[in-house]
């Protein structure tokens, strides 16, 4: 019964009606996990992945980075670089009038020699920025008697992969709840607008984050893009970090080529208006971040921590000034609608392909659509829409339903063939029941000439409707939905009812047939049928086995000469049932075994159970079917 109803599903409506419930599920699943937060690592990389293939960009002159590398130690012949080397770099650094210098080396107690002469540079250059570090675990403030707009805090946060993609730009200060606290960044950026008559403004579509010359900067919420429930330790205002993808995005120089005069004509105009950097470009510091955003690093997936606020730099000033795209997300609606149209789709491309190659090719072209148009969505228009998600979805329902079709097609062709062959057998006992009993009678009586030709005209009539029946039965039986079975009288049943109803119905149609000559000979006929429980039986069993009955009372009728009495039972007992047809007649006559008794052997070994066809000792024969009804058939 499952099988052919399982058939018409698949001939109606092909494999798409049963992969589709699974596919949706696992829609729903990847939903759920990207809730919770489960796909952020993966969404990370192909965030990173995207933005290293966009394309290059020319450099940025509005920032230079005076890098103290490895080389400056060694000039400097002491580590850490003392305050009056620095105050001499400042110093020389000022004479190039840049608009702003951020000093990205914490110097918090100015007591060394020198310090005074640093303490000093500081407080007559109003355009130097010093650095602090106000979040936990570890606090460095700087000098106390700097205003607040020389000063910027430098913390970066990092995610769950320890990778840099944030950038906190201002936040709530720890000690004044009252007063902001600006990054070194921003503090720049204010300096740099400022000369341009620009103003940082309160947002008008979100009051929550700042806004430049009509241009909201959108800022990283609780849930934005591949990230969920994020938490910024210090609250306020962060943005997602869209690296200038260049070899060389800034001009870098050297701190003893600053002070050894070198190229100063060149330095005058490199310097001029310009944001300076200055800090550390050497390993020893450790003042190291990673990433996987960019392309060329001098330090494989690490940067400088004075590179890292040198593009937060350019990415703020290239959004307002030269309108290159911030980063930003859609909104969680937005994305989750996005994720489950391209859920369906690989459902709708099994629904159509209806093949295992062209819907693996059909899959794979949609994950490279997918991904190219990501790429561009976040290199035009700066927009990180969901990848990750869809692309688990497509690999899971696009791989995983060509694999189901696969699968499902072989088990489709395998019941197809197992079907036809069930048909055939079922043809065959209808046939070996039926008509090939008329025919034999008809022919023994033939060649003994011992009956009148019309009593043999009406066997063959009768051969002729039982041939013209079972034509009948078998149409029948391709058009209906109940699970039939038609006996060799011609008696059809209908397969759901219980066992021990069918076979009183087997044995009373077989007994009263007028073929058999060795039935009108029987003068005592008992039987007597257990119920059974048999729900761990399928339609099939059902079927067979009341052929093995009716099969075996034909064997009486045909070869059980000069018996008086037959007896069919079915007794349950110490959970087995013992399925019986005994007679007094003459006997097996041939140890030959025919079609039925193979067929028999082979409906045991289905049922696990035993078959056994025998001669009495005290006469007649005995066919016997066991086995225990239990789960597992």
């Amino acid at each position: 019964m499952r099988r052919r109803i399982w058939n018409r599903i698949y001939q109606e409506f092909g494999l798409w009606s049963l992969a589709a419930p699974p596919g949706i599920l696992v829609l729903v699943l990847v939903i759920l996990i990207r809730m919770v937060g489960g796909m952020q690592s993966w969404e990370w990389m192909f965030l990173d992945t995207m933005l290293r293939l966009r394309p290059r960009e020319k450099l940025d002159e509005r920032v230079v980075i005076v890098g103290i590398d490895e080389k400056d130690i060694e000039w400097v012949k002491q580590y850490p670089v003392p305050d009056g080397k620095i105050a001499e770099l400042l110093t020389k650094l000022e004479t190039y009038k840049p608009l702003a210098i951020g000093l990205d080396i914490f110097k918090n107690v100015p007591v060394e020699p020198g310090g005074a002469q640093l303490a000093k540079v500081w407080q007559q250059n109003t355009n130097i920025i010093s650095i602090e570090k106000i979040l936990p675990p570890k606090e460095i403030y700087s000098v106390r008697s700097l205003p607040p707009e020389q000063i910027g805090f430098v913390d970066l946060l990092n995610d769950a992969d320890s990778k840099n993609r944030r950038y906190l730009l201002y936040t709530t200060n720890p000690k004044n709840y009252r007063q902001d606290k600006y990054s070194l960044a921003l503090q720049l950026v204010n300096r740099y607008l400022k000369s341009k008559n620009l103003e940082l403004e309160t947002g008008k579509n979100d009051p929550n984050t700042i806004m430049i010359q009509g241009i909201e900067l959108p800022r990283i919420t609780d849930n934005f893009g591949g990230y969920v429930g994020i938490n910024d330790r210090g609250g306020g205002l962060s943005i997602l970090m869209s690296f200038r993808n260049s070899h060389q995005p800034f001009t870098v120089v050297s701190l003893r080529d600053i002070l050894n005069d070198k190229n100063e004509n060149v330095y005058t105009k490199l310097l001029r208006d310009r944001i300076v950097l200055v800090g550390n470009r050497n390993l020893s510091v450790g003042d190291i971040f990673y990433t996987s955003a960019l392309p060329t690093l001098e330090l494989k997936g690490q940067i400088y921590g004075v590179d890292y606020h040198a593009h937060v730099i350019s990415q703020i000033l290239s959004t307002v000034i030269d309108g290159r795209p911030m980063l930003h997300s859609w909104g969680d609606m937005e994305e989750y609608t996005w994720i489950v149209i391209w859920g369906f789709l690989p459902i709708i491309i099994g629904r159509f392909t209806q093949s295992v190659w062209r819907n693996l090719l059909s899959v794979g072209l949609a994950g490279v659509c997918l991904f190219s148009y990501s790429d561009v969505m976040l290199w035009l228009w700066g927009i990180w829409i969901p990848v990750a998600p869809i692309f688990l979805i497509l690999a899971v329902n696009g791989v995983g339903l060509s694999a189901f079709t696969f699968y499902q097609h072989d088990q489709f062709l395998r019941s197809q063939i197992n079907e036809r062959q069930n048909t055939i057998q079922r043809t065959f006992t209808l046939i070996h029941n039926g008509p090939l009993q008329t025919l034999a009678y008809g022919l023994k009586h033939i060649r003994a000439k011992d009956v009148p030709d019309q009593q043999l005209l009406g066997q063959f009539e009768k051969l002729d409707r039982e041939i013209r029946e079972i034509g009948e039965f078998l149409k029948l039986e391709t058009l209906t939905k109940q699970e039939i079975l038609r006996l060799g009288s011609g008696l059809i049943l209908e397969l759901n009812r219980p066992l021990h109803d069918l076979l009183y119905e087997v044995y009373s149609s077989t007994l009263e047939r007028k073929d058999f000559e060795n039935f009108k000979n029987l003068k005592v006929k008992t039987r007597n049928f257990d119920p059974i429980d048999d729900k761990y039986l399928t339609m099939e069993h059902k079927r067979e086995i009341c052929l093995f009955m009716e099969e075996a009372l034909c064997n009486v009728g045909k070869h059980a000469e000069g018996a008086k009495r037959v007896q069919a039972t079915g007794i349950y007992s110490e959970n087995q049932y013992n399925l019986c047809v005994k007679d007094n007649g003459s006997g097996i006559q041939s140890n030959l075994e025919n079609k039925g008794t193979k067929h028999s052997k082979l409906l045991a070994r289905q049922l696990r159970g035993e078959f056994r066809r025998e001669s009495l000792s005290s006469g007649g024969t005995i066919c016997e079917l066991s086995w225990r009804p239990k789960k597992g058939f």
